[in-house]
């Protein structure tokens, strides 16, 4: 199976900990991760060992990932593993603190390509789409951070 990174970041104009806060608020994940909503499926989403599920899509068309939190050290960072039967592999979002104030939003996915060559294939036209959809939501976060 091939791995594949993407990483993506963007500057906000709140504190680390206001970013950390709304980010790790999962229930709201609706409001800023492009067509996402994101629950705590057990333990208390603050903690690894918790465990997350995202299901991203329109109406019943999409697809569920399911997530381990792997670190948790607020308000710096969360890293999740994907446990789903399509998104697997390695997540983390970090906030990091700029100087003169604000903060950068980092998110970082190394995930495996499934379907062999034909997945391999579509990967490289999904990736580009990928990467801007997950800019367009890092700067979503940003915004309702700064509120």
């Amino acid at each position: 199976m091939t791995r594949s990174r993407i990483s993506v970041s963007v500057d906000a104009h709140a504190r680390p900990e206001q970013v950390f806060s709304v980010l790790t608020d999962w229930p709201r994940h609706h409001e800023w991760m492009v067509l996402t909503r994101a629950h705590v499926e057990t333990g208390d989403g603050r903690s690894p060992g918790s465990r997350l599920a995202a299901f991203t899509g329109v109406g019943p068309v999409g697809f569920l990932d399911t997530m381990e939190i792997t670190r948790w050290e607020p308000p710096r960072s969360v890293g999740v593993r994907h446990t789903g039967r399509l998104i697997r592999g390695t997540g983390i979002f970090r906030v990091l603190p700029r100087e003169g104030g604000g903060s950068t939003i980092v998110w970082e996915e190394e995930l495996d390509v499934p379907f062999g060559a034909a997945g391999r294939l579509g990967w490289r036209v999904i990736r580009p789409l990928n990467a801007a959809l997950f800019r367009l939501s890092l700067r979503r976060l940003a915004a309702l951070s700064d509120r």
